[in-house]
């Protein structure tokens, strides 16, 4: 235990993957890999750098003595110089030329691009898993039946693996939005200190050629295509907003599978794993509660919260530049992808196909039997019509019965004894063994199975097939 505070993300949430994304050393080893592009561009380009000094500087990417840094940030009150001259003392024949025309966002607001891109690339990946598991499922459960849902009261049926796909879609509209985002993220590149990329008109003696040249050679090292075309000293911090509405998207989507897992719990139909020592209550023992899609909607509330914080910055940038989206971007942005990123952990656990989603499918049966002969009213009236019947007259008798009945389970605690008044009154003409015959669920799932069947084909495999994750969707059935 520490005397100080600990940000859960780290200790109980994030995965080490994301949270390296995040961490000092990968932000500060790329502002040396950036300042290696820019000393290398510049070398081919004419300036006064040397292969040696590049050399220096590419071997002493990794060499960070962070107390120095410290040290001369403490006394520089800037850190950016202070890893400049840190970068320098490990570089002694490179010093000079560190950071030759640059200004502080040509290696913060770069990083913090390289970055994004890197930890979006981390939440397609396991975002598409999920995608994979949840057709599985859907797959899995497409036949079916249980009950179907219109403002929390039973409406008709569909089928479990019919309203995975509702999951499995919003996830796959998440998807698109994440590639589009990883598609469009461009470099700051080197604009200089108000965007006019003055510094570098005067040291490439007005060749504006090569200051273009300068950057498509610093964008293509660090494994970009373009860099932004026209910019103050930073990158719009719109696209931080773009990429944590992303994000929120994703949050948006697990919330709304949590809470549905959550409901269906309560019910009984379908539970989250449970392991064999977990305590759900440390004062009911029997109980089994949904910790897990819990944390989903709890940490998703935080992701779709946090966009307001870049809304809010990207709004109130003054001109070229001002410093107070510095502190404000450095927490919410990482944070949105550190919350994202154990949300996806947990879901991935959730929807696993060996250990994940538990289907009680006889409590799911049970449940649609309680509520089928209402639902099949429509269809014992239509039959009544065949034989003779007056669809009006049918129509108000049922309304009578399913009023009746109604009164007898909520009022009464008795079962639903529709189906036996119906049989009772001759008007119907119909006998018990015909309704028994009527009242099989599966006669009102409509197109659940070829409706998922369908989505899978046409809307999932391609994905799957597109990111190289096939092979994890091997039991489903197109």
């Amino acid at each position: 235990m520490t005397n100080s505070y600990e940000s859960p993300f780290c200790t109980r949430y994030a995965s080490k993957e994301m949270q390296y994304i995040f961490s000092a050393d990968k932000k500060f080893t790329t502002w040396r890999r950036l300042w290696v592009a820019l000393a290398r561009a510049e070398m081919k380009l004419g300036l006064p750098v040397t292969a040696e000094q590049v050399a220096e500087l590419e071997a002493n990417i990794d060499n960070i003595d962070y107390q120095k840094a410290a040290e001369y940030e403490k006394k520089f009150r800037h850190d950016v110089m202070a890893h400049v001259h840190t970068y320098g003392d490990a570089c002694p024949n490179a010093a000079g030329i560190i950071h030759l025309g640059a200004t502080s966002c040509y290696v913060g607001d770069n990083t913090d691009v390289i970055i994004m891109r890197d930890a979006l690339n981390v939440v397609k990946r396991k975002l598409v898993k999920v995608i994979a598991q949840l057709a599985a499922f859907a797959d899995k459960y497409k036949s079916l039946p249980c009950l179907a849902y219109t403002h929390l009261q039973p409406a008709q049926l569909t089928t479990v693996g019919k309203r995975a796909t509702l999951w499995c879609n919003e996830l796959l509209m998440d998807l698109e939005d994440i590639d589009f985002q990883i598609g469009r993220l461009k470099l700051l590149g080197s604009k200089g200190t108000t965007g006019t990329q003055a510094s570098f008109m005067e040291l490439f003696e007005n060749d504006t050629d090569k200051i273009k040249q300068l950057e498509a050679m610093i964008a293509q090292e660090m494994g970009f295509e373009n860099v932004v075309p026209v910019s103050g000293q930073t990158y719009s911090r719109k696209v931080d907003y773009a990429v944590c509405s992303a994000l929120a998207g994703v949050a948006q989507s697990a919330m709304k599978f949590g809470n549905d897992i959550r409901i269906l719990q309560s019910f009984k139909e379908i539970e989250e794993p449970f392991e064999k020592n977990q305590i759900g209550s440390s004062a009911m023992a029997y109980k089994r509660n949904p910790m897990r899609d819990e944390r989903i909607c709890s940490l998703a509330r935080y992701v779709i919260c946090d966009v307001l914080n870049p809304a809010f910055t990207a709004g109130t940038q003054w001109f070229e530049r001002t410093l107070d989206d510095s502190a404000n971007k450095r927490i919410s942005v990482a944070e949105a992808f550190l919350g994202v990123d154990a949300i996806l952990n947990i879901m991935i656990n959730v929807t696993d196909p060996e250990n994940g989603l538990v289907v009680y499918d006889k409590m799911i049966r049970r449940r649609v039997m309680a509520e089928l002969p209402f639902m099949a009213t429509e269809n014992i009236m239509m039959d009544a019509v065949k034989k003779g019947g007056n669809r009006q007259q049918l129509h108000e008798r049922i309304r009578e019965y399913s009023m009746q009945a109604g009164a007898h389970v909520k009022r009464e605690g008795l079962d639903n004894d529709l189906c036996e008044l119906i049989i009772a009154d001759p008007m119907f003409m119909i006998t018990r063994e015909e309704i028994d015959a009527l009242l099989k669920p599966e006669n009102f799932i409509g197109r659940c199975p070829q409706q998922v069947d369908e989505f899978i084909a046409q809307c999932v495999k391609p994905v799957l097939d597109k990111n190289g994750v096939s092979d994890e969707t091997a039991e489903i059935n197109v």
